[in-house]
C-alpha cells in the first residue's frame, strides 16, 4: 500500500525532507502554542528506521486540548505490529499523564483503525478534512 494512499500528498524529495526534519527538530510550532514530540521507529533486529511516531501537545497541558498522535510505518514493514506497539505505548503514557488523546484517521484506512483500537482509541462522530477523530482519555470512555 502506498504511504500516501490515505494521507494525500506525494513523497518528499531529499531537500524537502531535510527541511521537514529541520522544522520538526525545533520541537515546537512556529507560534509556540504546541510542543512536537517525534520518534523514529526502528526494527529491533537491524536497528533500521522503519517509521515514525509523533505527538502534538498544547503547551498549556492536558486541560488546554487534545494530545494529537500519528504513526507512519514504511510499506515493507507494515503488518508486523510495529505501529500497534508504538502507538499503544505512547497513548498509554499520555493518558496516564492526564491527556485525552486524539488521532485522525481516514474512514477507509483499516490498518490505522486497527492500530487505534489496539491503543484504546474509539471513533467519534467528528470529522475533519475527511478523517474521523478517534479519542481516548481519562474522561473519555467511548464515542460521544
Amino acid at each position: 500500500m502506498s504511504l500516501h494512499e490515505f494521507t494525500g500528498g506525494e513523497p518528499l524529495d531529499r531537500e524537502q525532507l531535510s527541511a521537514r526534519y529541520r522544522r520538526l527538530a525545533t520541537r515546537s510550532s512556529p507560534d509556540g502554542s504546541q510542543v512536537w514530540a517525534n520518534w523514529v521507529l526502528r526494527e529491533r533486529g537491524s536497528g533500521q528506521a522503519v517509521g515514525t511516531l509523533q505527538a502534538t501537545l498544547p503547551v498549556g497541558g492536558p486541560s488546554s486540548g487534545f494530545a494529537e498522535v500519528g504513526w507512519v510505518v514504511a510499506s515493507r514493514w507494515q503488518g508486523e505490529g510495529l505501529a500497534t506497539e508504538a502507538a499503544r505505548a505512547l497513548v498509554d503514557r499520555l493518558v496516564r499523564s492526564g491527556w485525552t488523546v486524539a488521532a485522525h484517521i481516514h474512514p477507509g484506512h483499516r490498518a490505522s483503525q486497527a492500530v487505534a483500537r489496539a491503543a484504546g482509541l474509539a471513533p467519534t462522530t467528528v470529522t475533519h478534512d475527511g478523517e474521523t477523530r478517534w479519542l481516548r482519555g481519562p474522561s473519555h470512555t467511548g464515542p460521544p
